[in-house]
């Protein structure tokens, strides 16, 4: 793939070619961010995909593609709200650390 004829889409299929060539060594996150002018994180997301995908794919009993979204989401939105109440906590404890400063 040439930089004369940049790509426009990334199908499934050209994301797992790259990843692939990063899992067997034969480039970097880097790399492939500079050489198609991508995030790392994009990259990097590609990666965590193919891995989650491939956990699914070694189970007994792999759950759909629908259940392995749900499931993520979930934690996710666990993982959210964890982080909330860690801000509101953080600022209650400031605004008494601001009360008990200004008596």
């Amino acid at each position: 793939m040439s930089d004369d004829n940049p790509i426009k889409r990334w199908t499934a299929k050209r994301k797992a070619a790259v990843v692939m060539d990063i899992f067997k060594g034969k480039t970097t996150t880097a790399e492939v961010a500079r050489q198609y002018d991508l995030t790392v994180s994009e990259v990097e997301g590609w990666i965590d995909e193919a891995q989650r995908s491939m956990e699914n794919g070694f189970k007994a009993r792999p759950k759909d593609i629908r259940e392995q979204y749900e499931s993520e989401l979930r934690e996710t939105k666990e993982a959210l709200g964890e982080a909330h109440l860690q801000i509101y906590a953080l600022k209650k404890w400031r605004r008494l650390l601001d009360e008990d400063e200004n008596s």
